[in-house]
C-alpha cells in the first residue's frame, strides 16, 4: 500500500508532524462552492491562511500542505481510504462577521 501512496504524497510541499493532541478537520467551510476555510474536530474555525499556520506548527492532525498558484491550502495525507479525505467531508458555511 505504501508504494501506492507515494506519488499522491509527491503533491503535497509539507507534511508536518502534528501535536498528540491536535484536532482533526471535520468539515469544509465554503463560499460559492469554493473552500475558504476548514471547522476543526474542537470546533475552530480557520480560514484557509490560519489553518496552514496551524497544521505548519503540528496544530492539525491527519493533513500535509499543498499550493495551487501562489494559494496554499490543506490536503489529507493518503492513507489509502477515501472515507477519510477531504474531499469526503460535509461542508458548512461560514460564520458570519459579526
Amino acid at each position: 500500500m505504501e508504494h501506492d501512496n507515494t506519488l499522491a504524497k509527491n503533491t503535497l510541499d509539507d507534511i508536518p508532524r502534528a501535536a498528540p493532541d491536535a484536532p482533526t478537520i471535520t468539515a469544509l467551510v465554503k463560499e460559492d462552492g469554493k473552500v475558504t476555510g476548514y471547522q476543526l474536530s474542537e470546533g475552530t474555525v480557520l480560514n484557509k491562511e490560519q489553518a496552514v499556520r496551524l497544521a505548519r506548527q503540528g496544530g492539525i492532525a491527519g493533513v500535509g500542505i499543498a499550493h495551487r498558484g501562489e494559494t496554499e491550502y490543506l490536503k489529507s495525507i493518503p492513507d489509502g481510504t477515501d472515507g477519510n479525505n477531504l474531499s469526503h467531508l460535509p461542508s458548512v458555511t461560514p460564520p458570519q462577521a459579526r
